[in-house]
Protein backbone atom coordinates (compact mmCIF):
# COMPACT_ATOMS: atom_id res chain seq x y z
CA UNK A 1 0.00 0.00 0.00
CA UNK A 2 1.42 3.20 -0.99
CA UNK A 3 -0.06 6.57 -1.38
CA UNK A 4 2.08 7.38 -4.93
CA UNK A 5 2.67 4.80 -7.26
CA UNK A 6 5.02 6.40 -9.72
CA UNK A 7 5.26 4.55 -13.16
CA UNK A 8 8.86 4.61 -14.94
CA UNK A 9 11.90 5.35 -13.56
CA UNK A 10 13.02 8.33 -16.03
CA UNK A 11 14.46 11.17 -15.74
CA UNK A 12 11.18 12.45 -14.55
CA UNK A 13 9.95 9.71 -12.22
CA UNK A 14 13.51 9.77 -10.12
CA UNK A 15 12.69 13.15 -9.80
CA UNK A 16 9.18 13.53 -8.50
CA UNK A 17 10.18 10.57 -6.50
CA UNK A 18 13.14 12.41 -4.86
CA UNK A 19 10.52 15.82 -4.01
CA UNK A 20 7.83 13.17 -2.91
CA UNK A 21 9.51 11.63 -0.32
CA UNK A 22 10.48 14.84 1.32
CA UNK A 23 7.67 14.80 3.26
CA UNK A 24 7.90 11.96 5.74
CA UNK A 25 4.12 11.20 5.15
CA UNK A 26 4.13 10.21 1.85
CA UNK A 27 4.81 6.71 0.98
CA UNK A 28 6.32 6.24 -3.04
CA UNK A 29 6.53 3.42 -4.47
CA UNK A 30 8.84 4.03 -8.41
CA UNK A 31 8.93 0.98 -10.94
CA UNK A 32 11.17 1.12 -13.78
CA UNK A 33 11.11 -1.54 -16.33
CA UNK A 34 14.46 -1.63 -16.91
CA UNK A 35 18.01 -2.70 -14.52
CA UNK A 36 19.35 -0.34 -11.63
CA UNK A 37 22.05 2.21 -13.24
CA UNK A 38 25.09 0.19 -12.90
CA UNK A 39 26.64 -0.21 -15.97
CA UNK A 40 29.81 1.27 -15.73
CA UNK A 41 29.81 2.59 -19.00
CA UNK A 42 26.88 4.99 -17.95
CA UNK A 43 28.45 7.09 -15.50
CA UNK A 44 31.53 7.74 -17.84
CA UNK A 45 30.61 10.37 -19.90
CA UNK A 46 32.13 9.33 -23.33
CA UNK A 47 30.36 5.96 -22.63
CA UNK A 48 27.73 7.58 -24.33
CA UNK A 49 28.45 5.85 -27.57
CA UNK A 50 27.49 2.59 -26.75
CA UNK A 51 24.24 3.61 -25.21
CA UNK A 52 21.99 4.73 -27.41
CA UNK A 53 21.57 1.03 -29.12
CA UNK A 54 22.78 -0.92 -26.36
CA UNK A 55 20.79 -3.39 -24.18
CA UNK A 56 19.70 -0.41 -22.52
CA UNK A 57 17.08 0.50 -24.37
CA UNK A 58 13.97 -0.88 -25.55
CA UNK A 59 15.20 -1.82 -29.22
CA UNK A 60 12.15 0.31 -30.80
CA UNK A 61 12.65 1.07 -34.58
CA UNK A 62 9.77 3.29 -36.65
CA UNK A 63 7.06 2.11 -38.37
CA UNK A 64 8.17 2.30 -42.24
CA UNK A 65 6.86 5.11 -44.50
CA UNK A 66 7.29 6.67 -47.81
CA UNK A 67 9.05 10.14 -46.59
CA UNK A 68 11.87 8.27 -45.19
CA UNK A 69 11.85 5.88 -47.69
CA UNK A 70 10.46 2.64 -46.46
CA UNK A 71 13.18 2.51 -43.37
CA UNK A 72 12.37 1.31 -40.41
CA UNK A 73 14.75 3.76 -37.86
CA UNK A 74 16.28 3.01 -35.19
CA UNK A 75 14.47 4.92 -32.41
CA UNK A 76 16.19 4.26 -28.86
CA UNK A 77 13.83 4.58 -25.56
CA UNK A 78 15.69 3.80 -22.92
CA UNK A 79 15.06 0.60 -20.76
CA UNK A 80 17.32 2.22 -17.23
CA UNK A 81 16.91 3.49 -13.89
CA UNK A 82 17.22 7.09 -15.20
CA UNK A 83 16.17 6.84 -18.46
CA UNK A 84 17.34 9.14 -20.92
CA UNK A 85 19.37 10.51 -18.81
CA UNK A 86 21.18 7.12 -17.86
CA UNK A 87 21.75 7.23 -21.74
CA UNK A 88 21.93 10.42 -23.45
CA UNK A 89 24.78 12.55 -24.78
CA UNK A 90 24.33 14.80 -21.49
CA UNK A 91 23.90 18.32 -23.51
CA UNK A 92 22.24 21.01 -21.30
CA UNK A 93 19.65 23.23 -23.08
CA UNK A 94 16.58 24.18 -22.38
CA UNK A 95 14.55 25.74 -25.11
CA UNK A 96 13.39 29.36 -25.81
CA UNK A 97 11.26 31.36 -23.09
CA UNK A 98 8.76 31.46 -26.75
CA UNK A 99 8.39 27.92 -26.37
CA UNK A 100 6.94 28.09 -23.14
CA UNK A 101 4.86 31.42 -23.77
CA UNK A 102 3.38 29.88 -26.42
CA UNK A 103 2.42 26.71 -24.59
CA UNK A 104 0.50 29.60 -22.12
CA UNK A 105 -0.97 31.05 -24.39
CA UNK A 106 -2.76 27.71 -26.25
CA UNK A 107 -4.35 27.37 -22.65
CA UNK A 108 -1.82 25.81 -20.43
CA UNK A 109 -2.12 28.13 -17.60
CA UNK A 110 0.99 28.51 -15.31
CA UNK A 111 3.47 27.14 -18.04
CA UNK A 112 4.66 30.74 -19.31
CA UNK A 113 8.14 30.74 -19.09
CA UNK A 114 8.84 33.63 -16.62
CA UNK A 115 6.60 32.69 -14.12
CA UNK A 116 5.72 29.24 -14.73
CA UNK A 117 8.91 27.66 -15.95
CA UNK A 118 12.39 29.50 -14.86
CA UNK A 119 11.97 29.22 -11.01
CA UNK A 120 11.47 25.28 -11.62
CA UNK A 121 14.57 25.57 -13.73
CA UNK A 122 16.79 27.08 -11.50
CA UNK A 123 15.29 25.10 -8.53
CA UNK A 124 16.93 21.61 -10.29
CA UNK A 125 20.20 23.11 -11.42
CA UNK A 126 23.78 23.07 -9.50
CA UNK A 127 25.99 25.38 -12.35
CA UNK A 128 29.23 25.13 -11.86
CA UNK A 129 29.60 28.68 -13.34
CA UNK A 130 26.64 30.19 -13.99
CA UNK A 131 24.53 31.94 -10.93
CA UNK A 132 21.87 34.67 -12.10
CA UNK A 133 18.31 34.99 -13.19
CA UNK A 134 19.00 32.44 -15.36
CA UNK A 135 21.03 29.91 -13.22
CA UNK A 136 20.62 28.18 -10.22
CA UNK A 137 23.23 26.31 -7.98
CA UNK A 138 22.53 23.72 -5.23
CA UNK A 139 19.55 21.82 -6.96
CA UNK A 140 20.41 17.92 -7.45
CA UNK A 141 20.98 18.18 -11.17
CA UNK A 142 24.78 18.86 -11.79
CA UNK A 143 25.47 21.02 -14.70
CA UNK A 144 29.24 21.84 -15.56
CA UNK A 145 31.35 22.86 -18.42
CA UNK A 146 33.50 19.79 -20.37
CA UNK A 147 36.62 19.02 -18.32
CA UNK A 148 38.39 18.52 -21.49
CA UNK A 149 37.46 20.18 -25.16
CA UNK A 150 38.99 18.41 -27.97
CA UNK A 151 40.87 20.70 -30.56
CA UNK A 152 38.39 20.16 -33.04
CA UNK A 153 35.68 21.24 -31.36
CA UNK A 154 37.30 24.81 -30.80
CA UNK A 155 38.26 24.74 -34.22
CA UNK A 156 34.49 24.47 -34.83
CA UNK A 157 33.49 26.89 -32.28
CA UNK A 158 35.60 29.05 -34.07
CA UNK A 159 34.51 27.97 -37.68
CA UNK A 160 31.18 28.91 -36.44
CA UNK A 161 32.26 32.95 -35.85
CA UNK A 162 34.01 32.41 -38.92
CA UNK A 163 30.45 32.05 -40.61
CA UNK A 164 28.50 34.44 -39.32
CA UNK A 165 27.43 33.15 -35.62
CA UNK A 166 28.24 35.17 -32.41
CA UNK A 167 29.92 33.19 -30.35
CA UNK A 168 27.61 32.45 -27.52
CA UNK A 169 29.02 30.93 -23.81
CA UNK A 170 25.39 30.20 -22.84
CA UNK A 171 22.85 28.54 -24.96
CA UNK A 172 20.20 28.49 -21.70
CA UNK A 173 20.70 32.75 -20.88
CA UNK A 174 19.74 35.86 -22.51
CA UNK A 175 20.14 34.99 -25.99
CA UNK A 176 20.03 31.25 -27.38
CA UNK A 177 21.40 32.31 -30.47
CA UNK A 178 25.18 31.78 -31.47
CA UNK A 179 27.60 29.12 -31.62
CA UNK A 180 30.21 27.52 -28.42
CA UNK A 181 31.15 24.56 -26.41
CA UNK A 182 27.82 23.22 -24.59
CA UNK A 183 27.25 22.73 -21.15
CA UNK A 184 26.39 19.32 -19.81
CA UNK A 185 24.41 17.32 -16.92
CA UNK A 186 27.84 16.21 -15.46
CA UNK A 187 29.80 16.36 -11.54
CA UNK A 188 33.04 16.07 -10.59
CA UNK A 189 33.44 14.41 -14.74
CA UNK A 190 31.04 11.69 -14.37
CA UNK A 191 27.51 11.80 -15.75
CA UNK A 192 24.83 13.71 -13.45
CA UNK A 193 21.15 11.68 -14.40
CA UNK A 194 18.29 11.77 -12.43
CA UNK A 195 18.90 8.75 -10.75
CA UNK A 196 22.50 10.50 -9.64
CA UNK A 197 21.18 14.06 -8.91
CA UNK A 198 17.76 13.13 -7.42
CA UNK A 199 17.42 9.68 -6.15
CA UNK A 200 20.38 8.66 -5.17
CA UNK A 201 20.20 10.73 -1.59
CA UNK A 202 16.31 9.83 -1.43
CA UNK A 203 16.51 6.33 -1.58
CA UNK A 204 17.74 6.43 1.55
CA UNK A 205 14.49 7.47 3.31
CA UNK A 206 12.07 4.83 4.56
CA UNK A 207 9.10 6.05 2.62
CA UNK A 208 10.51 5.50 -0.75
CA UNK A 209 10.44 1.96 -2.23
CA UNK A 210 12.21 1.58 -5.60
CA UNK A 211 11.10 -1.30 -7.52
CA UNK A 212 13.16 -2.21 -11.02
CA UNK A 213 12.89 -5.18 -13.80
CA UNK A 214 9.49 -4.96 -13.01
CA UNK A 215 7.16 -4.56 -16.32
CA UNK A 216 3.71 -2.42 -15.17
CA UNK A 217 0.99 -4.06 -17.72
CA UNK A 218 -1.90 -1.54 -16.55
CA UNK A 219 -3.38 1.11 -14.31
CA UNK A 220 -6.54 -0.23 -12.33
CA UNK A 221 -9.29 1.77 -12.90
CA UNK A 222 -12.08 1.64 -10.38
CA UNK A 223 -15.46 4.16 -10.72
CA UNK A 224 -13.45 6.05 -12.88
CA UNK A 225 -10.64 6.22 -10.18
CA UNK A 226 -7.06 5.14 -10.91
CA UNK A 227 -6.35 2.80 -7.78
CA UNK A 228 -3.29 1.19 -8.48
CA UNK A 229 -1.18 -1.03 -11.09
CA UNK A 230 -0.99 -4.61 -12.27
CA UNK A 231 2.96 -5.45 -12.59
CA UNK A 232 4.93 -8.38 -13.34
CA UNK A 233 8.49 -9.17 -12.15
CA UNK A 234 10.95 -9.33 -15.21
CA UNK A 235 7.46 -9.71 -17.43
CA UNK A 236 6.65 -13.16 -16.22
CA UNK A 237 2.74 -12.68 -16.82
CA UNK A 238 2.43 -15.90 -14.66
CA UNK A 239 2.68 -13.87 -11.11
CA UNK A 240 1.17 -10.58 -11.66
CA UNK A 241 0.80 -8.48 -8.58
CA UNK A 242 -2.16 -5.65 -7.70
CA UNK A 243 -0.33 -2.40 -6.02
CA UNK A 244 -2.58 -0.11 -4.89
CA UNK A 245 -2.09 3.93 -4.77
CA UNK A 246 -4.02 5.78 -1.81
CA UNK A 247 -3.65 9.28 -3.65
CA UNK A 248 -2.58 8.87 -7.31
CA UNK A 249 -0.79 7.24 -10.04
CA UNK A 250 1.45 8.93 -11.87
CA UNK A 251 3.00 7.80 -15.06
CA UNK A 252 6.45 8.99 -15.98
CA UNK A 253 7.29 6.35 -18.65
CA UNK A 254 7.80 9.16 -21.35
CA UNK A 255 6.54 9.35 -25.06
CA UNK A 256 6.49 6.22 -25.47
CA UNK A 257 5.68 4.62 -23.00
CA UNK A 258 3.72 6.72 -21.28
CA UNK A 259 0.71 6.97 -24.01
CA UNK A 260 1.64 3.00 -24.77
CA UNK A 261 0.35 2.56 -20.60
CA UNK A 262 -2.76 4.61 -20.75
CA UNK A 263 -3.87 2.80 -23.89
CA UNK A 264 -3.19 -0.89 -22.25
CA UNK A 265 -5.55 0.25 -19.48
CA UNK A 266 -8.47 1.22 -21.79
CA UNK A 267 -7.95 4.90 -21.93
CA UNK A 268 -7.18 6.54 -25.62
CA UNK A 269 -9.68 6.14 -28.74
CA UNK A 270 -11.85 3.57 -28.52
CA UNK A 271 -11.74 2.50 -32.08
CA UNK A 272 -8.55 2.16 -31.74
CA UNK A 273 -8.30 0.31 -28.87
CA UNK A 274 -11.02 -1.96 -29.68
CA UNK A 275 -8.91 -2.78 -32.93
CA UNK A 276 -5.80 -3.90 -30.98
CA UNK A 277 -8.03 -5.95 -28.79
CA UNK A 278 -7.80 -3.64 -25.76
CA UNK A 279 -11.93 -3.30 -23.59
CA UNK A 280 -12.09 0.70 -24.01
CA UNK A 281 -12.79 1.89 -20.25
CA UNK A 282 -12.72 6.28 -21.25
CA UNK A 283 -12.91 7.83 -24.19
CA UNK A 284 -9.73 10.18 -24.77
CA UNK A 285 -9.29 10.71 -28.36
CA UNK A 286 -5.67 12.48 -28.48
CA UNK A 287 -3.93 9.34 -26.36
CA UNK A 288 -0.97 8.55 -28.19
CA UNK A 289 -1.18 11.30 -31.13
CA UNK A 290 0.65 14.57 -31.55
CA UNK A 291 3.68 12.89 -31.48
CA UNK A 292 6.84 15.33 -32.59
CA UNK A 293 10.42 14.73 -32.59
CA UNK A 294 13.42 16.05 -34.11
CA UNK A 295 14.83 14.80 -37.70
CA UNK A 296 18.72 14.41 -37.37
CA UNK A 297 21.14 14.94 -40.48
CA UNK A 298 24.44 14.13 -39.97
CA UNK A 299 27.52 14.69 -42.40
CA UNK A 300 30.75 13.10 -41.78
CA UNK A 301 34.46 14.42 -42.72
CA UNK A 302 37.18 12.33 -42.90
CA UNK A 303 40.52 14.28 -40.96
CA UNK A 304 44.35 14.47 -42.32
CA UNK A 305 45.22 13.67 -38.79
CA UNK A 306 44.74 11.94 -35.25
CA UNK A 307 42.96 14.91 -34.26
CA UNK A 308 39.90 13.54 -33.24
CA UNK A 309 38.17 10.89 -30.58
CA UNK A 310 38.32 8.08 -32.81
CA UNK A 311 42.45 7.53 -32.17
CA UNK A 312 41.52 6.44 -28.84
CA UNK A 313 39.37 3.08 -30.63
CA UNK A 314 43.22 1.70 -30.59
CA UNK A 315 43.13 -0.45 -27.30
CA UNK A 316 46.80 1.33 -26.11
CA UNK A 317 45.16 4.67 -26.59
CA UNK A 318 42.00 3.57 -24.70
CA UNK A 319 44.21 2.36 -21.34
CA UNK A 320 46.00 5.89 -21.62
CA UNK A 321 42.72 7.38 -21.98
CA UNK A 322 41.32 5.16 -18.84
CA UNK A 323 44.51 6.10 -17.09
CA UNK A 324 44.22 9.55 -17.35
CA UNK A 325 40.90 9.73 -16.41
CA UNK A 326 41.58 7.24 -13.26
CA UNK A 327 44.59 9.38 -12.12
CA UNK A 328 43.42 12.87 -13.14
CA UNK A 329 39.81 12.94 -13.88
CA UNK A 330 40.37 14.38 -17.09
CA UNK A 331 41.10 13.70 -20.97
CA UNK A 332 38.64 11.87 -23.54
CA UNK A 333 36.71 9.64 -20.97
CA UNK A 334 35.14 13.25 -19.76
CA UNK A 335 33.65 13.90 -22.98
CA UNK A 336 29.98 13.88 -23.96
CA UNK A 337 31.27 13.22 -27.59
CA UNK A 338 28.35 15.71 -28.72
CA UNK A 339 30.39 18.63 -27.55
CA UNK A 340 29.85 21.58 -29.37
CA UNK A 341 26.69 23.37 -31.06
CA UNK A 342 24.75 26.14 -32.12
CA UNK A 343 21.74 27.66 -32.67
CA UNK A 344 21.06 29.73 -36.17
CA UNK A 345 18.30 30.66 -38.35
CA UNK A 346 17.37 28.78 -41.50
CA UNK A 347 16.18 32.11 -42.95
CA UNK A 348 16.56 35.67 -41.68
CA UNK A 349 12.31 36.38 -41.54
CA UNK A 350 12.40 33.95 -38.80
CA UNK A 351 12.16 35.73 -35.29
CA UNK A 352 13.88 33.06 -33.02
CA UNK A 353 16.44 30.38 -33.71
CA UNK A 354 15.47 27.28 -35.69
CA UNK A 355 18.09 25.22 -36.54
CA UNK A 356 20.27 22.96 -33.74
CA UNK A 357 23.69 21.51 -34.75
CA UNK A 358 25.64 19.17 -32.74
CA UNK A 359 29.64 18.84 -33.24
CA UNK A 360 31.18 15.53 -32.22
CA UNK A 361 34.85 14.99 -32.93
CA UNK A 362 34.58 11.63 -33.79
CA UNK A 363 32.76 9.35 -36.81
CA UNK A 364 30.64 6.62 -36.76
CA UNK A 365 28.93 7.05 -33.50
CA UNK A 366 25.60 7.27 -34.48
CA UNK A 367 23.36 3.67 -35.98
CA UNK A 368 23.55 3.89 -39.97
CA UNK A 369 26.75 6.57 -40.23
CA UNK A 370 29.52 5.00 -41.74
CA UNK A 371 32.47 5.56 -40.38
CA UNK A 372 35.54 6.83 -42.46
CA UNK A 373 38.00 4.67 -44.43
CA UNK A 374 41.32 5.67 -42.34
CA UNK A 375 39.64 5.49 -38.83
CA UNK A 376 39.50 9.57 -37.99
CA UNK A 377 36.95 11.65 -38.57
CA UNK A 378 34.20 13.77 -37.24
CA UNK A 379 30.32 14.47 -37.20
CA UNK A 380 28.07 17.46 -37.23
CA UNK A 381 24.86 16.75 -37.52
CA UNK A 382 21.65 19.56 -37.85
CA UNK A 383 17.88 19.51 -37.52
CA UNK A 384 14.76 21.64 -37.77
CA UNK A 385 14.42 23.29 -34.20
CA UNK A 386 10.20 23.17 -34.96
CA UNK A 387 8.47 20.59 -36.88
CA UNK A 388 5.14 21.14 -38.42
CA UNK A 389 4.47 17.24 -38.64
CA UNK A 390 2.58 15.16 -36.30
CA UNK A 391 3.00 11.71 -36.07
CA UNK A 392 1.50 8.83 -33.30
CA UNK A 393 1.96 6.08 -31.10
CA UNK A 394 -0.34 3.39 -31.08
CA UNK A 395 -1.17 -0.31 -29.94
CA UNK A 396 0.16 -3.44 -31.92
CA UNK A 397 -1.54 -5.61 -30.10
CA UNK A 398 -3.18 -5.80 -26.40
CA UNK A 399 -0.01 -7.69 -25.28
CA UNK A 400 1.59 -5.29 -22.64
CA UNK A 401 5.06 -6.62 -23.68
CA UNK A 402 4.55 -6.00 -27.53
CA UNK A 403 6.16 -2.96 -28.94
CA UNK A 404 4.00 -0.12 -30.13
CA UNK A 405 3.93 1.48 -33.45
CA UNK A 406 6.09 4.30 -33.55
CA UNK A 407 5.42 6.66 -36.41
CA UNK A 408 6.97 9.96 -35.84
CA UNK A 409 5.80 11.42 -39.41
CA UNK A 410 9.13 12.43 -39.93
CA UNK A 411 9.58 15.10 -42.81
CA UNK A 412 5.74 14.45 -44.25
CA UNK A 413 5.14 18.28 -43.77
CA UNK A 414 7.17 20.00 -46.86
CA UNK A 415 8.38 22.68 -44.71
CA UNK A 416 10.27 20.29 -42.58
CA UNK A 417 12.15 18.49 -45.25
CA UNK A 418 12.75 22.30 -46.78
CA UNK A 419 14.43 23.23 -43.36
CA UNK A 420 15.87 20.12 -42.78
CA UNK A 421 17.84 20.85 -46.36
CA UNK A 422 18.86 24.37 -45.25
CA UNK A 423 20.38 22.58 -41.96
CA UNK A 424 22.69 20.57 -44.28
CA UNK A 425 23.52 23.54 -46.20
CA UNK A 426 24.56 25.53 -43.56
CA UNK A 427 26.71 22.19 -41.92
CA UNK A 428 28.15 22.42 -45.15
CA UNK A 429 29.30 25.98 -44.69
CA UNK A 430 30.56 25.71 -41.24
CA UNK A 431 33.02 22.62 -41.71
CA UNK A 432 34.26 24.60 -45.28
CA UNK A 433 35.55 27.71 -42.81
CA UNK A 434 39.48 28.44 -42.31
CA UNK A 435 39.38 26.94 -38.74
CA UNK A 436 38.37 23.55 -39.83
CA UNK A 437 39.80 23.47 -43.53
CA UNK A 438 43.22 22.41 -42.32
CA UNK A 439 42.05 19.37 -40.05
CA UNK A 440 39.77 18.08 -43.30
CA UNK A 441 41.13 15.77 -45.81
CA UNK A 442 37.21 14.72 -47.97
CA UNK A 443 33.97 14.83 -46.92
CA UNK A 444 32.72 11.56 -46.51
CA UNK A 445 29.11 11.74 -45.95
CA UNK A 446 27.05 12.34 -48.13
CA UNK A 447 30.05 13.70 -50.51
CA UNK A 448 30.32 15.51 -53.27
CA UNK A 449 27.71 13.65 -55.47
CA UNK A 450 24.92 15.79 -53.51
CA UNK A 451 24.80 19.13 -55.02
CA UNK A 452 20.66 20.05 -56.04
CA UNK A 453 17.98 20.35 -53.96
CA UNK A 454 16.57 17.17 -54.63
CA UNK A 455 20.22 15.31 -53.85
CA UNK A 456 19.63 17.12 -50.08
CA UNK A 457 16.17 16.32 -50.02
CA UNK A 458 16.98 12.58 -51.28
CA UNK A 459 19.56 12.79 -49.03
CA UNK A 460 17.74 13.71 -45.90
CA UNK A 461 14.91 10.89 -46.56
CA UNK A 462 17.79 8.57 -46.79
CA UNK A 463 19.86 9.31 -43.82
CA UNK A 464 18.17 11.33 -41.37
CA UNK A 465 17.17 9.85 -38.58
CA UNK A 466 16.06 10.69 -35.07
CA UNK A 467 17.20 12.97 -32.09
CA UNK A 468 15.90 10.86 -29.52
CA UNK A 469 13.60 13.82 -28.35
CA UNK A 470 10.23 12.61 -28.67
CA UNK A 471 7.00 14.41 -26.81
CA UNK A 472 3.67 15.47 -27.24
CA UNK A 473 1.91 12.14 -27.04
CA UNK A 474 -0.22 12.87 -23.66
CA UNK A 475 -0.40 16.56 -24.65
CA UNK A 476 -1.44 19.08 -21.97
CA UNK A 477 -4.29 21.58 -22.41
CA UNK A 478 -8.03 21.99 -22.72
CA UNK A 479 -8.47 21.52 -26.34
CA UNK A 480 -10.55 18.14 -27.43
CA UNK A 481 -6.83 16.63 -28.38
CA UNK A 482 -5.43 16.69 -24.68
CA UNK A 483 -4.70 14.31 -22.29
CA UNK A 484 -3.94 16.25 -19.26
CA UNK A 485 -4.88 19.51 -17.93
CA UNK A 486 -2.52 22.19 -17.24
CA UNK A 487 -2.48 20.34 -13.69
CA UNK A 488 -1.32 17.42 -15.47
CA UNK A 489 -4.51 15.52 -14.42
CA UNK A 490 -5.98 12.72 -16.84
CA UNK A 491 -9.28 14.63 -18.67
CA UNK A 492 -12.02 12.56 -16.59
CA UNK A 493 -9.67 10.06 -14.34
CA UNK A 494 -9.44 10.84 -10.92
CA UNK A 495 -6.14 10.11 -9.31
CA UNK A 496 -4.17 9.82 -12.42
CA UNK A 497 -1.69 12.08 -13.86
CA UNK A 498 1.06 12.45 -16.75
CA UNK A 499 4.41 14.24 -16.11
CA UNK A 500 7.00 13.52 -18.83
CA UNK A 501 8.13 14.75 -21.93
CA UNK A 502 5.10 13.34 -23.11
CA UNK A 503 2.72 16.35 -21.79
CA UNK A 504 4.59 18.74 -24.11
CA UNK A 505 2.33 20.43 -26.07
CA UNK A 506 4.64 21.46 -28.76
CA UNK A 507 8.36 20.56 -28.69
CA UNK A 508 10.78 23.05 -27.45
CA UNK A 509 13.41 24.40 -29.73
CA UNK A 510 16.22 22.53 -28.15
CA UNK A 511 17.12 19.03 -25.98
CA UNK A 512 14.70 17.97 -24.12
CA UNK A 513 16.18 16.25 -21.00
CA UNK A 514 16.53 19.56 -18.94
CA UNK A 515 12.89 20.37 -19.89
CA UNK A 516 11.37 17.04 -19.10
CA UNK A 517 13.05 17.64 -15.51
CA UNK A 518 11.16 21.08 -15.19
CA UNK A 519 7.94 18.95 -16.02
CA UNK A 520 8.68 16.79 -13.58
CA UNK A 521 9.66 19.55 -10.96
CA UNK A 522 6.57 21.85 -11.37
CA UNK A 523 4.46 18.43 -10.78
CA UNK A 524 5.91 17.38 -7.52
CA UNK A 525 4.42 21.40 -6.57
CA UNK A 526 1.21 20.59 -8.36
CA UNK A 527 0.81 17.47 -6.02
CA UNK A 528 1.68 19.18 -3.28
CA UNK A 529 -0.14 22.76 -4.01
CA UNK A 530 2.85 24.99 -3.71
CA UNK A 531 2.77 25.83 -7.46
CA UNK A 532 1.52 29.02 -6.96
CA UNK A 533 3.46 30.18 -4.69
CA UNK A 534 6.56 29.10 -6.51
CA UNK A 535 5.50 31.63 -9.05
CA UNK A 536 4.61 34.48 -6.97
CA UNK A 537 8.42 35.68 -7.10
CA UNK A 538 9.77 36.60 -9.99
CA UNK A 539 13.61 34.83 -10.26
CA UNK A 540 16.49 36.67 -9.68
CA UNK A 541 14.90 39.25 -7.43
CA UNK A 542 15.32 38.64 -3.67
CA UNK A 543 11.39 37.30 -3.10
CA UNK A 544 12.13 35.03 -6.21
CA UNK A 545 15.20 33.59 -4.54
CA UNK A 546 13.92 33.26 -1.06
CA UNK A 547 11.07 30.83 -2.25
CA UNK A 548 13.99 28.88 -4.53
CA UNK A 549 15.83 28.69 -1.42
CA UNK A 550 13.33 27.05 0.67
CA UNK A 551 11.84 25.16 -2.05
CA UNK A 552 15.31 23.16 -2.67
CA UNK A 553 16.32 21.62 0.63
CA UNK A 554 19.92 20.95 1.56
CA UNK A 555 19.08 17.19 1.42
CA UNK A 556 19.72 17.01 -2.59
Amino acid sequence: MYDYVIVGGGPAGCALAARLTEAAANRVLLLEAGPADTDPYIHMPVGFFKMTGGPLTWGYRTQAVTETQRRQIPFAQARVLGGGGSINAMVYTRGQPEDYDGWERDGCTGWGFRDGVLPYLRRMEDNERLCNEYHGVGGPLGVSDLITVNELTKAFVRAGQEAGMPYNGDFNGAQQEGVGVYQVTQRNGKRCSAAVGYLRAAQARPNLTVRTDCHVLRVVIENGRAVGVEIAARGNRAHVERVRAEAEVIVTAGAIGSPKLLMLSGIGDAKSLERAGVKPVHALEGVGQNLQDHFDIDIVYELNGPYSLDKYAKKHMMLLAGLEYKLFNKGPVTSNIAEGGAFWYSDPSVPTPDLQFHFLPGAGVEAGVPPVPSGSGCTLNSYFLRPRSRGSVTLHSADPLDAPVIDPAYIRDPYDLKVAVEGIRQSREIMSQPALRKYIKAEHFPGSSVRTQADYEAYAQQYGRTGYHPVGTCKMGVDAMSVVDPKLRVHGIDGLRVADSSVMPRIVSSNTNAPTLMIAEKAADLIRGRATAMSTGRSGDIAGQAALAVASPAVL
